[in-house]
């Protein structure tokens, strides 16, 4: 048997919804905002018990088991959002052409990314928001993977290919993680 539990930090509320058959949607509330996530996966079961979320499962499999552990870091992750939030920080490097970066609605535009006239663009993924600050771009939200995913669109965006990467090390690149 494996069981995991998850605190309920001060603050924040958790309503669990479902079952282990058709699973379980959580909806957790706190000061930054809501976040909701449909949990589901044969064999693990999520409960309420006082003051904390207890995921546990009765198999003995290693990927029912491995799901536990999932499980209780998607539901940490949900609490910490509404809680804390998130942030991700970005460097914008250039040495041959002076990069520009600006946001425009859903959108991070790269205008003379290594002298291209064209400009490059990367969406903002679900409620983050980027935020360009002159050398630094830095994306927050409550959900750790639309900011994690924003984030790294906004890396693959300037992805060099076919030069020499010793060379032409332009481009924004993530330095610091949640």
């Amino acid at each position: 048997m494996e069981e995991r539990l998850v605190e309920i930090p001060e603050g924040v509320e958790i309503n669990i919804e479902g079952d282990a058959v058709n699973g379980y949607t959580i909806s957790v509330k706190g000061p930054k905002g809501e976040n909701t996530r449909k949990l589901k996966f044969r064999g693990v079961n999520i409960d309420k018990v006082d003051g904390a979320v207890k995921v546990y499962t009765t198999e003995k499999n290693a990927k029912v088991r491995a799901m536990v552990g999932t499980f209780a870091s998607h539901i940490n992750n949900l609490m910490k959002g509404v809680k804390d939030g998130f942030e991700y920080k970005l460097k914008i490097l250039y040495s041959h052409f002076p990069m520009k970066v600006r946001v425009e609605g859903k959108e991070v535009i790269v205008e003379n990314f290594l002298g291209e006239k064209h400009p490059r663009r990367a969406r903002i993924v679900g409620r983050a928001e980027v935020k360009v600050q002159g050398n630094e771009i830095i994306v927050t939200g409550i959900d750790k993977e639309e900011c994690g995913q924003t984030a790294a669109n906004l890396e693959q965006l300037t992805k060099i290919k076919n030069l020499d990467v010793r060379v032409f090390q332009d481009g924004i690149y993530i330095v610091e993680k949640p």
